[in-house]
């Protein structure tokens, strides 16, 4: 008086599935790349206009050519209150022949820019670059911006 269910039985119910095992893939996957790609495509973009000199600067516009170098100079910065940077680091006037001896990797053939607010006292930046060309500096240069056709 056995009874079996209906999907117990050895003969009855009771399926055998086929599996298929997976290869493994042997193309490279390109978008997770590009995705990284262009995340750091962007980050590049939003960061380069932030590696500039960080002294906020009014900068007047000519007519020059830019000066070409190899080497990264020392940039020195008056601002429209008569403050001076060298780099991002705020110096009394007295002290910048010092620092700049200090700081002057080829000597006195270190390059440097000087960066003046267009509303800068004239006075101040003459002051400044007379300092600098006595101290024996001599490879000066004014930043300015391309001028603009109006």
């Amino acid at each position: 008086m056995g009874m079996q269910a209906a999907g117990g039985g050895e003969s009855g119910g009771r399926r055998r599935r086929r599996r298929r095992r997976h290869q493994p893939v042997s193309e490279i996957n390109v978008t997770p790349f590009v995705d990284v790609m262009l995340v750091l495509l962007i980050i590049f973009m939003v960061a380069a206009p932030l590696l500039t000199v960080g002294v906020p600067i009014d900068l007047p516009e000519t007519r020059a050519k830019a000066l070409e170098g190899d080497t990264e100079p020392i940039t020195i910065s008056v601002n429209s209150q008569g403050q001076i940077f060298i780099q991002e680091t705020e110096i009394a006037m007295d002290e910048i022949v010092a620092k700049l001896e200090a700081i002057a990797a080829n000597g006195y053939e270190e390059r440097i820019y000087v960066r003046g607010d267009q509303d800068a006292d004239y006075g101040t930046m003459m002051k400044l670059m007379g300092r600098i060309n006595a101290a024996g500096f001599k490879r000066l240069g004014l930043v300015t911006l391309e001028e603009r056709d109006s």
